[in-house]
């Protein structure tokens, strides 16, 4: 199967999961990634310096981390 087959079957599944390398992400973790990761580019762009773009996408990786995770249905 390839790649794309197996992120379509990952995200298709009740429980918001994909498999990276063989673990089970929750989705709400990558999209958290992701957005920090927008974060520190624009910061970083805007600023043209490290250390406000890495605070900053830290700072709102770790909320959105949090918030979602909070509002994402748990397994137990």
């Amino acid at each position: 199967m390839t790649t794309a087959g197996n992120f379509r079957s990952a995200t298709s599944r009740a429980d918001h999961q994909v498999d990276i390398a063989g673990v089970p992400w929750p989705t709400y973790k990558l999209i958290a990634l992701a957005i920090g990761a927008l974060v520190l580019v624009v910061v970083g762009v805007a600023t043209m310096s490290a250390a406000p773009a890495v605070l900053s996408a830290t700072a709102v990786t770790i909320a959105v981390w949090l918030g979602l995770g909070r509002i994402s249905p748990s397994d137990q």
